[in-house]
């Protein structure tokens, strides 16, 4: 075979061509860095806590003057492209239209995990005044010092996981007719081989069933409720249901499956 026109390679030309490549991190320096990550960690922490006081006589003030329009949680929440998803069976949005009032709680040790209410007005379908989905906090044993520091910031506060240290609730819709049983006329059909249901069903399955595998109180909280208004009005949402690839959308035309964006579920047949 004729070696015609094939360069041979320089003397140093590897390193030539990689001169990041011999970076190497000390276990000294790297010691250092996880330290600045961790105060990092702990201003961001201690700044997002201070906002969310801030902003709740705020969000008092729209809670009064958003209880005057009509359907404003409702048209708020179905603007959100992941919510209307899991509310796309017409039974649901008829529910959901007598909701007047949606209210967050955050917990007072750990202000990441809460508890969404809920309010409804006299309606159909059940009894209960308010519905409530409680992100229950479930503190991780304490090891070493775990003393809060000048903004209430503590060691184990830092080492926070979702997975972990959050446990969903679950609570009972008084439902006042078979007829009207969402959660029954649409259950929430488990896949054995995905780690995600098949079917999500009824947008209230949310309420009964404490799993949460499609992150829906959690965009509720740190989405739609501090930005409302904007969903209300339309300048928001619409961004968050999109395929993975979007070459692929053509082929995936005919199939009964929508990607969403996370707080991402892999994929979800439609309800």
């Amino acid at each position: 075979m004729s070696n015609k026109g094939v360069k041979r390679a320089s003397p140093g030309a590897e390193s030539e061509k990689n001169p990041l490549g011999d970076v190497e991190l000390t276990d000294e320096d790297a010691v250092k860095l996880q330290a600045i990550q961790k105060d990092v960690a702990r201003v961001e922490l201690a700044l997002e806590r201070r906002a969310q006081e801030k902003m709740v006589p705020v969000y008092e003030k729209r809670r009064a003057v958003v209880k005057a329009i009509p359907k404003f949680w409702p048209v708020a929440l179905m603007n959100h492209s992941l919510l209307a998803l899991h509310a796309q069976h017409s039974s649901d949005q008829a529910a959901l239209s007598y909701l007047e009032d949606l209210w967050i709680v955050r917990d007072a040790k750990e202000s990441r995990c809460f508890t969404l209410e809920f309010h409804f007005k006299e309606n159909p379908y059940f009894s209960n005044m308010v519905l409530k989905k409680e992100y229950k906090f479930i503190p991780p044993p304490v090891e070493g010092d775990n003393k809060a520091d000048a903004d209430g910031i503590t060691e184990t506060m830092l080492e926070f996981s979702w997975e972990r240290d959050v446990q969903p609730q679950t609570v009972k819709i008084d439902w006042k007719d078979d007829s009207k049983n969402l959660t029954k006329l649409h259950p929430r059909v488990t896949d054995e081989d995905d780690d995600l249901p098949s079917e999500g069903g009824s947008f209230f399955n949310f309420f009964e069933v404490a799993d949460d595998p499609f992150d829906v109180g959690v965009t509720i909280a740190n989405d739609v409720f501090p930005e409302a208004i904007e969903y209300f009005l339309g300048h928001a949402g619409g961004e968050d249901v999109d395929s993975d690839d979007e070459d692929d959308s053509d082929d995936d035309e005919n199939e009964e499956e929508i990607d969403l964006e996370k707080p991402r579920p892999k994929k979800q047949k439609k309800a």
